[in-house]
């Protein structure tokens, strides 16, 4: 391990973001570089990382992929979904998360070959990716929707794994139930995981000084 890259904000540069692994994610780059632009002009505490950026933005992706998914099983009723989803879901599992922002920037792309096409690699070799940074058969069970543009197919593979397998049909069966806890919870760990994977977090990153209030000028 070379204890670099992860969620270093690497994947802005253009001859990072133009591999073949990296395919349909400029719109989305560009989105977050205009993002980036406003939330700066009004920063007090200097301008956001690139890093921090980009797991805020995935956050939020997955937020919304939640509680849209509560909002169906409850048959389209958007003010019952939400409080299914505040009550009974997942979203008070991201604490961990959100206390760890504070990460630095890389100066130049990540070297070639870290990240696979994942539709295109093998079940051994996503375990081999995954079992490279610490994780097993659950956590790539539980990412399957970010391996490939469709998860059904994702799954479909990893399910021809004997070691995968189980925890495959685990999520599918959480994901069934009305609150779908065990998948969005598991998620939420690897997902919180891998933000901060490589990455010494400055939590004093955004900070800055508090005005002074100078008592002679108040008028009581």
């Amino acid at each position: 391990a070379t204890k670099s890259g992860g969620p270093n904000g690497s994947i802005r540069f253009s001859s990072e973001i133009s591999r073949p692994e990296n395919k349909g994610l400029s719109a989305a780059m560009n989105l977050l570089e205009e993002a980036k632009k406003e939330i700066d002009s009004y920063s007090k505490g200097g301008p956001i990382s690139f890093a921090d950026l980009i797991q805020y933005a995935a956050q939020s992706a997955v937020k919304t992929t939640f509680l849209a998914s509560a909002i169906r099983k409850c048959g389209g009723n958007e003010e019952k979904g939400r409080l299914l989803y505040t009550a009974y879901g997942s979203n008070g599992q991201w604490g961990l998360f959100e206390k760890q922002f504070g990460r630095t920037d890389a100066q130049e792309p990540d070297p070639e070959g870290r990240v696979p096409q994942w539709e295109k690699a093998t079940v051994q070799e996503m375990k081999d990716k995954f079992s490279a940074i610490g994780f097993g058969p659950r956590q790539l069970a539980v990412m399957s929707a970010f391996l490939g543009p469709d998860q059904a197919a994702t799954e479909a593979l990893l399910a021809t794994d004997k070691d995968v397998s189980p925890w495959v049909q685990k999520y599918q069966r959480s994901r069934e139930t009305v609150s779908q806890t065990d998948y969005e919870v598991d998620l939420i760990t690897t997902f919180t995981k891998l933000s901060s994977l490589g990455q010494q977090i400055n939590y004093e990153a955004y900070t800055y000084p508090a005005q002074k209030i100078e008592l002679g000028k108040l008028k009581l």
